[in-house]
């Protein structure tokens, strides 16, 4: 009998690997365009920040957050994360990139004043008038003029066609307009989007354009579709209703407040050599978080504090560590 997690790509460990590379096929109507040619493939920036590196060798989900990702991974559907403030939502795509060796995430960082169209490219019309009045020896409208002045975004960017996929995290989509969910999911089951200042031209000729990560420049043309689904992280506080139709094409994961036990691993993962120390301010944390709205972070904060006063009276170490777990929600 094979075991129960041989079919698992991403592992929850936090070491890195290449089993994207094992990942089979999509399902048939999860297939996009084709895979580009060596010399095509966009930029990919492998390095990532050293805060990063750290969160995902340290982030330890639990086993059925990890089976929901790799759902999410055979089906090429995006994960909808739920869960409290400071429950490790959106570290769950840094931790994915990492063990995964794909590179920097994506963050699309959404408000209610946010549009699709911030999220696929931004483009600057001002500016490039204002150059062109500036010149004279230059045509105003050449595709190299032009390109100067687009850059795609964080979700352009992840729907490049590539050999690997990128991950792309959309991070508090609750506090979207009503409509974007709407108009992501569009994007979502076509893998594709355009560029409405390239399609208006008559030639329709591709042209180069930087995106959010990189200065290397990249080719794009009025439509582009992605060859390899992105792993799309989106996150929510559970401050809306979403509609059906978007929820649907979702694979939803709900991360719970973790408890005793659990809270004892992240200390153990942060911060090894301070575990040993740190009962009577999980105590104190699993005590307060309830009514004062506490967070995993505020725990972490308050044990490195007390560990690094080197204060020796017990008494003194949980008041100092009480400073630090302030109250959330109001009284």
């Amino acid at each position: 009998m094979p075991d129960d997690d041989a079919w698992f790509i991403y592992q929850g460990t936090g070491r890195e690997h290449n089993r994207i590379e094992e990942l089979p096929p999509p399902p048939p109507w999860r297939a996009f365009g084709p895979d580009p040619a060596l010399a095509d493939d966009p930029p990919f920036v492998a390095e990532v920040r050293d805060k990063e590196r750290r969160a995902g060798e340290r982030y330890r989900p639990d086993a059925k957050i990890v089976k929901l990702v790799n759902a999410a991974l055979y089906l090429r559907r995006p994960l909808l994360v739920t869960g409290s403030p400071g429950t490790g939502k959106s570290t769950l795509a840094t931790a994915i990139a990492h063990e995964l060796r794909l590179g920097q995430v994506l963050r699309w960082n959404i408000t209610s004043r946010v549009t699709l169209r911030d999220g696929l490219y931004q483009y600057d019309p001002l500016a490039r008038l204002y150059a062109a009045s500036r010149r004279d020896d230059e045509p105003a409208d050449s595709d190299e003029d032009l390109g100067q002045y687009l850059r795609l975004g964080p979700l352009g960017t992840a729907l490049l066609p590539r050999r690997r996929p990128r991950v792309l995290l959309i991070d508090e989509i609750d506090k979207a307009d009503l409509d974007l969910p709407n108009d992501l999911l569009t994007i979502f089951e076509d893998g594709e989007f355009e560029i409405a200042e390239l399609l208006r031209r008559p030639e329709h000729t591709p042209i180069r354009v930087t995106t959010i990560d990189s200065s290397e420049p990249v080719t794009v043309s009025g439509r582009n579709r992605c060859s390899r689904f992105p792993i799309v992280v989106m996150t929510s506080n559970g401050e809306r209703e979403f509609p059906p139709a978007f929820l649907r094409r979702c694979i939803p994961v709900e991360i719970e407040t973790p408890g005793p036990q659990k809270l004892k691993e992240i200390v153990a993962a942060h911060l090894p050599d301070m575990e040993p120390g740190s009962a009577a301010v999980i105590g104190d944390f699993l005590e307060n978080r309830e009514a004062r709205g506490l967070a995993t972070d505020q725990l972490l904060n308050a044990i490195y504090l007390v560990y690094a006063s080197r204060l020796d009276e017990e008494e003194t170490r949980r008041a100092l560590a009480d400073l630090v777990m302030t109250r959330l929600i109001p009284r």
